[in-house]
């Protein structure tokens, strides 16, 4: 395997790591959200990083 083929191996291995943080991140929202009393700090501070992580995503 050239060089190349393994940088884009590796931007694969990472975009899909940050895809899945951010599928969790979703996960996580999605739970606090139906609790009977949601904490809206913990929301929005998982809210915010969901949008990082797509942001870096984007970026790529």
């Amino acid at each position: 395997m050239d060089r190349q083929e393994e940088e884009i191996g590796m931007h694969q291995a990472h975009v899909s790591a940050l895809q899945a943080k951010h599928a969790g991140l979703e996960a996580q929202i999605d739970e606090e959200a139906h609790r009977p009393m949601p904490d809206m700090a913990t929301l929005s501070r998982l809210k915010k990083e969901k949008l990082k992580i797509k942001e870096e995503i984007a970026g790529l």
